[in-house]
C-alpha cells in the first residue's frame, strides 16, 4: 500500500473480532479477508490504537433485550435512535477476542480501547459512546502524544469506523479511512440507499478523507 506516514500518525483498529467476522454473531461480509494487510500494515505505525467491542450480556443494544424485536430494527434510546443488534461481543466470549490473524498488531498495540461495557449505552466510536457526550479518553490519549492524523481501518466501515472517522473530525484531528481494510455492513434505508451512503454523505461534510 502506497501510503506515506508520518511520526504524528496514528493507526487507528476498529473491532477485529470474531464476532463481527464470518461464523461470528454479527458477521460483516469478509470481514476476515483484511485482518492479515491490517496486521502488516500496524508494523509501519509508531502508534497503534486497537478498539474492542466488550457488551456486558443483556445490553440494552441487543434486540433479545426488547421483548418482540427483531435484530436490524430499530428502537429510541434516551440518546436518540439505536440499531437492535443481535447479541454480540459479550465480555470474556469467543466472539469479544481478537481475529487471530491481528496478533501482531495487537501486541504491537499502545492501547487498547474497550467499549460499549456501560449496559445502558451502546458504543460505536473509538472517542464517544452513543450519547454523544460520554468521552472514552482516547482524544487525550492521542494529543499527548503529538498525533495529528487518526487513519482507521476494522470493521464496520458504516458503523464503528465511520463514526470513529466522524468523531477524530469533531477532535480536530485528521481523519483517513482506508476503505480496502474495512467492509461494511451496508444496511437498507430509507429511499433505497444503505447505511454505506449515509456514512459517505456525513465523511463528505465532515473533511474525512478515503483512501480506495
Amino acid at each position: 500500500m502506497d501510503l506515506e506516514i508520518a511520526a504524528s500518525d496514528a493507526l487507528v483498529i476498529v473491532d477485529p473480532q470474531n464476532d463481527f467476522c464470518p461464523g461470528g454473531a454479527l458477521a460483516v461480509a469478509a470481514g476476515d479477508e483484511i485482518m492479515s494487510g491490517i496486521d502488516a500494515l500496524a508494523l509501519r505505525f509508531p502508534l497503534v490504537v486497537i478498539t474492542q467491542d466488550w457488551h456486558p450480556a443483556g445490553h440494552s443494544s441487543f434486540a433479545s433485550s426488547h421483548p418482540g424485536a427483531a435484530p436490524f430494527s430499530m428502537t429510541t434510546m434516551p440518546y436518540g435512535p439505536q440499531v437492535l443488534w443481535p447479541d454480540h461481543c459479550i465480555q470474556g466470549s469467543p466472539g469479544s477476542a481478537f481475529h487471530v490473524d491481528i496478533a501482531g498488531a495487537v501486541d504491537r498495540a499502545h492501547l487498547i480501547i474497550r467499549k460499549g461495557y456501560n449496559p445502558a449505552i451502546d458504543s460505536y466510536s473509538a472517542f464517544y459512546e452513543n450519547d454523544k457526550t460520554t468521552p472514552t479518553g482516547l482524544a487525550g490519549f492521542l494529543r499527548d502524544r503529538g498525533v495529528k492524523r487518526c487513519v482507521l481501518v476494522g470493521l464496520a466501515y458504516d458503523f464503528c469506523v465511520g463514526y470513529s472517522a466522524l468523531d477524530a473530525r469533531r477532535e480536530g484531528f485528521e481523519a483517513l479511512v482506508i476503505k480496502e481494510l474495512t467492509r461494511a455492513i451496508a444496511m437498507p434505508t430509507e429511499g433505497g440507499g444503505t447505511t454505506v451512503d449515509v456514512i459517505e454523505a456525513r465523511f463528505a461534510q465532515s473533511a474525512v478523507q478515503l483512501a480506495a
